[in-house]
């Protein structure tokens, strides 16, 4: 979940079209942003736990993520469909556009949480206890652009709780290494999230939604941004320490960082004509490019399929 949804027109009507429309509404192939440290965390755990892969439960962290992930997109458009509406770049959505009815969006949600809260209980009791927590924050975000110039922030937060859960699925018990996966996610998230929100200055400013590029410029938002991204890279090379990580995910980490790199090469405060590039494809590919270094250096490592 993020403001970085794109804009698409109305869809059909018929039953199977209404379902097509809500998992655009949600855009739920962007669950790639979110679920590579996901399985960073479940795989990592496993590795440490038996040196083994379950399948059963990388499935209902799967599930999890993508319910949590679908009921938080659903809940931030309906919160924001007004917001939407005055908003050029967004004024197609669905909820605008009339495609999804906001009956319709508020039973996907329902739908998606009660999926979330189905798979926390399945994994262990304390899932299912904390459960609540990875909730508030994906309500709160969307309102966070109504009082506070630093919505971004709360975006980071809710998604730097995916690795903690994960990890608790898998072992029922706390980890700081996943707490700093976490905080290295959550940044991460909260940093490229400035980037996108910079196209949007005019139309927050003209109709006083809060957000860092609003209040502070998009420059500001950008240096912001790069900022968080160090962090990011800092983070992980702590990760990697505290997880005796092989040579594999070093790679990935360079290959982090040099997707960085040219993350911010490409979005000039006064052009950001390739901002599309920066989020969407670089984003993706730092996930899956981190996940598959991961994957490999846990196999190479002794994790047995």
């Amino acid at each position: 979940m993020s403001a970085a949804e794109g804009v698409l027109g109305p869809g059909p009507t018929q039953p199977s079209g209404k379902v097509r429309a809500f998992l655009r509404l949600v855009m739920i192939e962007h669950s790639v942003f979110a679920l590579p440290f996901a399985y960073i965390a479940t795989l990592t755990a496993m590795y440490r736990l038996d040196g083994e892969i379950h399948w059963g439960r990388l499935l209902l962290v799967t599930v999890a993520m993508v319910g949590l992930r679908t009921f938080a997109m659903a809940c931030n458009r309906i919160i924001d469909r007004e917001i939407d509406a005055r908003n050029p770049r967004t004024a197609g959505r669905e909820l605008v556009t009339g495609a999804v009815s906001v009956r319709s969006a508020w039973t996907g949600a329902l739908i998606a949480v009660v999926v979330f809260l189905g798979a926390a209980a399945a994994l262990n009791p304390l899932c299912l206890a904390l459960a609540p927590i990875a909730v508030v924050p994906m309500v709160v975000y969307p309102y966070g652009k109504r009082f506070t110039n630093f919505p971004h922030a709360i975006l980071g937060l809710a998604q730097a709780m995916g690795p903690v859960g994960a990890w608790l699925a898998v072992t029922g018990s706390w980890s700081w290494e996943a707490v700093i996966l976490g905080l290295a996610v959550g940044i991460w998230i909260g940093g490229f999230d400035l980037i996108f929100g910079s196209q949007d200055v005019e139309a927050d400013r003209a109709h006083g939604v809060k957000s860092t590029p609003a209040r502070y410029g998009v420059p500001a938002a950008l240096y912001g941004a790069r900022v968080c991204h160090v962090l990011t890279t800092a983070l992980l090379v702590w990760f990697g320490l505290a997880t005796d990580a092989g040579v594999f995910f070093w790679i990935g980490l360079v290959i982090v960082a040099a997707a960085f790199c040219y993350e911010h090469t490409i979005v000039k405060p006064h052009d950001l004509s390739r901002l599309n590039r920066a989020f969407f494809q670089t984003n993706s590919f730092i996930g899956i490019s981190l996940f598959v270094c991961v994957l490999l250096d846990l196999l190479v490592r002794g994790l047995t399929v």
